[in-house]
């Protein structure tokens, strides 16, 4: 089946004084019709970069190098001149964005910023778009959607904030929503009332996801499929349920062993020792290689392939093929001095 996304080779380098910052380099994945598919990693890792480039906005000193490819419903979108890319943006392909109270303008009703979706690529009077603004917040649970559009974003709870970008992100029906950390500036409460509200909004409308977020529990809720990327490539993807059951990276596993369990200790909790090397002096080898606690002279000097460990399961870690050094942990690599997180 051909899928609805297709991101080939994808290179986004931001060129400047203090050298070129290769923030995504070389990604590769697909995304099907209806499919929700998850990319977890810390900050620094691509993640957001990865987005702004499916649509496009990525600004100076930023670009998206030759011979990356970015393909939707059959059109490659590296190559659509300007006109034909708004068409899609907020049309085929819409985003939430992760602080609603930057995203919305706090001068227009709610209301008027739903409805101007419409009136662009919806091609109807302003009367029209509002009933279909208010039909949508409607949707999204916002009680009273006919008052509440006539508010402010500042009137508004950061739970309903958030509920308005998904009404903006849904009314034109998209074919693909990216939602970048779409809870992170919620409470727990709300986190799960905006997740269930996403998840059942997809099944009624079919819509494929790609859910950003640093937030493992969020992945294991909402996702079908996960990518773990980390200092701007993918270093492991899977089946949500394989990759929670059977994580084969270190990196990986370093991220399931920081999350808090039930009846473990909690008054200190598992890190990652290190920090996420520049990105405008990636290592050679593996560029986990000084946090890993598997670490051997390979992965330092050989810069690993993703290997096919499993069913549609691959990683970038050279133990796939040298798994005998996973039974000979050591401290990991003390971090070179001056290198600090992208």
């Amino acid at each position: 089946m051909t899928p609805l996304l297709s991101i080939r080779d994808l290179r986004t380098y931001f060129h400047t004084e203090a050298g070129v910052a290769k923030s995504v380099d070389g990604v590769s994945f697909d995304i099907g019709e209806g499919e929700t598919v998850g990319i977890v990693g810390e900050s620094g890792c691509g993640k957001s970069v990865t987005a702004l480039s499916i649509l496009r906005l990525i600004q100076p000193p930023g670009r998206i190098e030759r011979g990356s490819r970015i393909e939707f419903e059959g059109k490659d979108l590296v190559t659509l001149d300007d006109d034909a890319m708004r068409e899609i943006r907020g049309n085929r392909i819409s985003m939430i964005f992760q602080e609603p109270m930057s995203a919305l303008n706090p001068v227009f009703s709610v209301g008027d910023q739903v409805a101007e979706v419409m009136r662009i690529h919806g091609g109807v009077s302003r009367r029209q778009a509002w009933d279909r603004a208010v039909e949508t917040l409607a949707l999204t649970g916002i009680p009273s959607p006919e008052e509440r559009a006539k508010q402010y974003p500042h009137q508004l709870s950061g739970g309903m904030r958030q509920r308005v970008l998904i009404a903006m992100a849904l009314i034109m029906k998209p074919a693909l929503i990216i939602a970048d950390e779409p809870t992170t500036a919620l409470d727990v409460t709300i986190q799960a009332q905006i997740l269930d509200l996403l998840m059942h909004l997809q099944k009624e409308f079919g819509t494929s996801i790609l859910m950003i977020t640093h937030d493992l529990g969020v992945i294991a809720e909402t996702t079908s499929r996960v990518i773990v990327m980390y200092a701007g490539e993918i270093v492991e993807e899977a089946n949500a349920s394989e990759l929670f059951a059977r994580p084969h990276h270190p990196y990986t596993e370093g991220l399931m062993h920081s999350m808090p369990h039930i009846g473990r200790d909690t008054e200190r909790l598992n890190v990652i020792p290190g920090t996420v090397p520049a990105p405008t002096n990636w290592p050679q080898g593996c560029r986990f290689f000084e946090r890993c606690p598997y670490s051997w002279d390979r992965p330092e000097h050989e810069h690993p392939p993703l290997y096919d460990v499993g069913a549609n399961h691959t990683s970038r870690c050279h133990l796939a093929v040298e798994p005998q050094h996973r039974n000979q942990p050591h401290e990991p690599v003390v971090v070179r001095e001056g290198v600090g997180a992208a």
